[in-house]
């Protein structure tokens, strides 16, 4: 099962304030735990909202909102792509996690991925075939 744990933002973050060298160090280690158990599929830190921008969609209309976004606490400021056999173990290792935001307190959130047979018939044996060719060409780059 694929899970995405999303590391919440803070005021910290969003002003752009990077890590100390202990986070940074201590964040290492805990990847390296992941990675040697074979469970991380990717890991970044996210750029403050005030350089992103979000699109709005209504019918077909599109509108472009640029940041920052005053939501802190629903922003992301970062996220792991894990593989494991189910919640609990997810659970179970990020409970092991360095607190993301040294000295406040923080929150990660964790989200199972959907895979191809989550989505029943709607998802099509031709769908599903672009879907495996997308992937493939993907893992070739």
């Amino acid at each position: 099962m694929k899970f995405i744990v999303f590391v919440k933002a803070s005021a910290a973050s969003e002003a752009g304030q990077m890590p100390s060298e202990k986070l940074f160090a201590d964040m290492g280690r805990f990847n390296e735990e992941l990675v040697k158990a074979g469970i991380m599929l990717a890991g970044e830190g996210l750029h403050p909202s005030s350089k992103g921008a979000r699109i709005r969609f209504n019918g077909d209309q599109r509108t472009v909102i640029d940041g920052p976004f005053t939501e802190t606490k629903e922003l992301v400021a970062g996220f792991w792509m894990i593989e494991v056999g189910s919640k609990e173990e997810a659970i179970e290792w990020f409970k092991r996690c360095p607190n993301p935001h040294e000295g406040v307190e923080s929150e990660i959130e964790i989200r199972q991925v959907f895979g191809p047979d989550d989505f029943g018939a709607e998802f099509t044996p031709e769908l599903r075939e672009q879907e495996d060719r997308l992937r493939e060409q993907m893992a070739a780059r």
